[in-house]
């Protein structure tokens, strides 16, 4: 039986349909990636099937007594209660009878009121929350706070974009729902986060419709897409890169299509003109047919084009950009930048890599000499003028109108050695001549996420800072900007956790090593994972080849230096002696469980099993590191 149907589903805003009796079907165990322009009505279909948001016209039915996940793109939370009072909210009635029945507990407890009344309302209570099977609510959010590695008393208002986010995962991901709708589930993520979430998602089993415009993040987790377009909802079985082949061929063929179309309703048109002829009875079909097409053809919608994006570089800056010497930075009691040092000239396109919190921002403050180091040089270059692209769009005035942000006081922009008008520049960015007057805050986040490129390039400058510059870019649009920033002259640093984009951008990788240790590399996202994988590899290697080590070394007449290394303990050579074998044994499970998370049949028969090895894959993972950095301690 199918989780979920949406039949002849109409929706509008204005006088543009953004469904136009559109159909989907949903089956059990199906991971469902929705894509589309910005603006296109993505967000709105996914409120939609999780009932917090209304159709104009058809129905949306879910399988009866199906469990429901969403994850709204900015989730909304009260910002003065703790982690675990916020995920026990996202369970409906019974976090209100959760809350009852703990404040009947306290009262209880400190002998407050008439205890018999309070005796019966507990017994009430707990019998409504063995109905509803609530206690086992009650562990799976403490199991899911515990696996989204968060603090469960730490207020809300104090957490991070990302800790938010994830926060938003745990709360849907407590009810154990059967399905789960996410919108930008990537958003404000690091990759290391980005990937856990993959595995999770495709070793849960649960049914999953999600918008994401994170190729990389689409490929590995959808086994569908479905693509919105101008209303109507398409089909694409397999990966994206199929899809792709599939929709040129779709574009091409309608654009065909639409040309003989035209070409036939001209030929009509300058028939009708003739007059006379057309005016006989015996054409009076031939009039009515063209009334047809005319018809038609005022209701056909046409695809809207691609945004133009044009950058000057300015001014070439000096062959040296920046220059760091021995660079550490400290904040109180932690070292987020600990003995850097590299040389960037000018056309080089780096990326920086790390977790949240890992200190890009301060390393890019440093590199730009926005901030003093604490201990160390910085040297800058000449002819520097740089542009910034936040990511969390503080630059923009939200009562501001959309002309006065690209070019306040002028009717004009000049990019190079072209002068447009700004109605025109934001055309170019997809903004209608009727909108240039409205306020930023009528803006989705991906017309925001446009806007801000568009103020970024009207405005020379030979050294770029892109900010998470991909949150809400449709896919199409992300691989403008690539095309472009990879034609780009100048210097550019970007700050990412978008694999495909930083794979197709940068040449040269900073990644943070953890304490403050951050190293440069060639290459992408991609390079700088194959090397860590390789090092892991060199490392499980080492370990197993440690039995041929055992036999203790001739003793030397020698006397032994102050600085050698001490000799291990008798319980560090037991433990040292055994390591292998422990590594070897986990890789073999590892192999097991990974052999049965990959069989599809697990999820339908046995989906409690399914997450127990899901769960099991991940001890595995953090079991095996553990093992081989303590073999590499020991072994040193």
């Amino acid at each position: 039986m199918p989780h979920l149907i949406l039949s002849n589903a109409s929706l509008a805003f204005g006088h543009v349909p953004l469904l136009d009796h559109a159909e989907l079907q949903l089956d059990p165990g199906e991971r469902v990636a929705l894509i589309g322009r910005n603006g296109c009505g993505k967000s709105s279909l996914l409120r939609a099937l999780a009932g917090q948001g209304a159709l104009d016209d058809g129905t949306v039915w879910r399988q009866p007594g199906i469990r429901v996940g969403y994850v709204s793109q900015e989730p909304p939370f009260d910002p003065d209660i703790s982690v675990f009072e916020a995920v026990v909210a996202g369970m409906g009635d019974v976090s209100r009878l959760l809350a009852e029945y703990h404040a009947v507990s306290h009262a209880l407890a400190g002998a407050h009121g008439d205890q018999d009344a309070l005796l019966e309302q507990m017994h009430r209570l707990q019998g409504e929350l063995e109905a509803r099977d609530a206690w086992s609510f009650e562990a799976q959010a403490e199991r899911v706070i515990q696996r989204f590695m968060l603090d469960p008393d730490a207020v809300v208002g104090t957490l991070s974009g990302g800790q938010k986010k994830r926060l938003a995962l745990a709360q849907a991901l407590a009810v154990a729902p059967d399905l789960l709708l996410l919108d930008e589930p990537t958003n404000h993520l690091d990759i290391g986060a980005i990937e856990w979430l993959e595995d999770l998602l495709r070793s849960s089993g649960v049914s999953l419709i999600f918008i994401t415009h994170d190729r990389r993040f689409l490929d590995r987790v959808a086994t569908r897409i479905v693509e919105l377009d101008r209303g109507h909802l398409a089909s694409f079985p397999g990966r994206f890169a199929e899809y792709q082949g599939r929709k040129e061929q779709m574009l091409h063929d309608e654009a065909v299509q639409n040309a003989r179309f035209d070409k036939f309703l001209a030929q009509e048109e300058v028939w009708i003109r003739k007059g006379v002829e057309a005016r006989r009875t015996r054409n009076e079909g031939r009039v009515l047919r063209l009334e047809q097409l005319r018809r038609e053809r005022v209701a056909r919608r046409d695809r809207q084009g691609k945004v133009e994006l044009m950058l000057d570089a300015g001014d070439k800056s000096g062959k040296l950009v920046a220059e760091l010497l021995g660079v550490t930075k400290r904040f109180g009691d932690k070292t987020v930048v600990r003995d850097f040092s590299c040389r960037l000239q000018r056309g080089d396109k780096i990326g920086l890599i790390g977790p949240n919190g890992a200190g890009k921002t301060t390393l890019l403050r440093l590199i730009l000499g926005e901030l003093a180091p604490d201990e160390g040089t910085v040297r800058l270059g000449t002819k520097l003028q740089v542009a910034y692209f936040d990511q969390f769009r503080a630059q923009l005035d939200e009562e501001a109108a959309l002309v006065d942000v690209i070019s306040p006081g002028s009717d004009f922009v000049e990019i190079g050695n072209e002068r447009k008008h700004v109605i025109g520049y934001l055309g170019d960015f997809l903004f209608a001549p009727e909108r240039a007057r409205s306020p930023v805050k009528s803006l989705s986040g991906g017309e925001r996420n446009r806007l801000l490129l568009a103020r970024l390039f009207a405005r020379p400058a030979n050294v770029l800072v892109l900010d998470e510059p991909t949150n809400d870019l449709d896919i199409e649009t992300l691989e403008l900007l690539e095309q472009l920033l990879q034609d780009y002259s100048g210097t550019l640093f970007l700050v990412s956790h978008d694999r495909a984009f930083l794979d197709n951008v940068v040449t040269q990788t900073i990644a943070a090593e953890g304490d403050g240790v951050w190293r440069e590399y060639a290459g992408g996202y991609q390079d700088w994972a194959d090397y860590q994988a390789k090092r892991r590899a060199e490392l499980a290697a080492a370990a197993s080849a440690a039995p041929a080590k055992r036999e203790a070394p001739a003793k030397s007449d020698r006397p032994v230096k102050a600085d050698a290394p001490r000799k291990l303990s008798y319980k560090e050579t037991r433990e040292l002696a055994e390591l292998p074998d422990r590594i070897a044994a986990l890789e073999a499970e590892q192999k097991e469980v990974a052999v049965r998370l990959e069989d599809p049949a697990l999820y339908q028969s046995a989906p409690q099993e399914a997450h127990a090895l899901s769960e099991r894959m991940a001890q595995i993972d953090d079991e095996l590191m553990a093992l081989l950095e303590r073999w590499a301690a020991l072994e040193s």
